[in-house]
């Protein structure tokens, strides 16, 4: 089991930001994480990849717990692509997505031809080769992003981190992001746990789901069973209707004025 959660809590000051949090991750599933502003989403993540320590409670990854793995020895197993990346260093992209193989790169040595395969084969995959040489401060906040999750798959780990990954992109370039994530769950067996903000994407796409209010766990399960009116008037307290729509061949949300 990658990931397996027990009772974490986790605050700033007085305020409780995650309390109580318990679930597993297993291997071959697309998790959608999905909450009001401020009920802890990021928070979570932040935990799953130890920028953050739980002030009670255990993550195991593995079996074992999340402090026994080095800064090193994780990112060999998890991959996050972050809501928001800032540098203000003129790295060119090809640079940048190379960095997600520094993990497997013994220090002082040069990527081997395999690493430059890996590299190269992701920004194709990604769409951002056409602009392999450019520096990464001279692009749009979209294609920082798609720059940002080439480095993220060119780590090649079993659990692969989006936290609000589609925010500054485009539907097109969304539904690519989605559609390379799900083939690593479906062909590959790995694990994908997505926050995400658009409800419609998150039922597209996940197996399972999490819905996160006030920093507790409101609802969790397969998303066929989980999405439905109550639980969108619980967790975000407005009306919807749930529908499965034939198109997309998915559950899809329609939301009162």
């Amino acid at each position: 089991m990658p990931f397996e959660c027990e009772n974490i809590s986790f605050g700033y000051t007085d305020a409780k930001v995650v309390e109580d949090f318990s679930i597993s991750f297993a291997p071959g599933n697309f998790y959608g994480v999905i909450g009001p502003n401020g009920s802890g989403k990021t928070t979570i993540v932040d935990l799953l990849s130890k920028h953050l320590e739980p002030e009670f409670g255990r993550i195991h990854y593995n079996g074992r717990d999340l402090s026994f793995y080095s800064k090193k020895q994780l990112s060999k197993q998890v991959a996050l692509v972050p809501q928001n990346f800032y540098i203000n260093f003129a790295f060119t992209v090809k640079e940048i997505v190379m960095m997600g193989r520094y993990p497997h790169i013994p220090r002082f040595a040069a990527p081997t031809s395999e690493d430059i395969y890996i590299v190269n084969e992701v920004m194709e995959k990604t769409g951002i080769d056409e602009f392999a040489d450019r520096f990464i401060t001279e692009l749009s906040a979209g294609e920082r992003q798609r720059v940002v999750f080439a480095r993220a798959l060119a780590q090649n780990t079993p659990v692969l981190i989006l936290d609000e990954a589609t925010s500054n992109l485009d539907i097109n370039y969304s539904i690519s992001l989605l559609n390379i994530s799900e083939q690593r769950v479906k062909k590959e067996g790995k694990t994908v746990i997505a926050v995400m903000q658009n409800i419609n994407l998150a039922a597209t796409y996940c197996d399972y789901l999490i819905f996160l209010c006030g920093g507790r766990i409101a609802a969790h399960g397969i998303t066929r069973e989980v999405l439905n009116p109550d639980t969108i008037q619980s967790v975000f307290n407005v009306e919807a209707k749930v529908y499965h729509e034939s198109y997309s061949d998915s559950l899809q949300v329609v939301f009162k004025k």
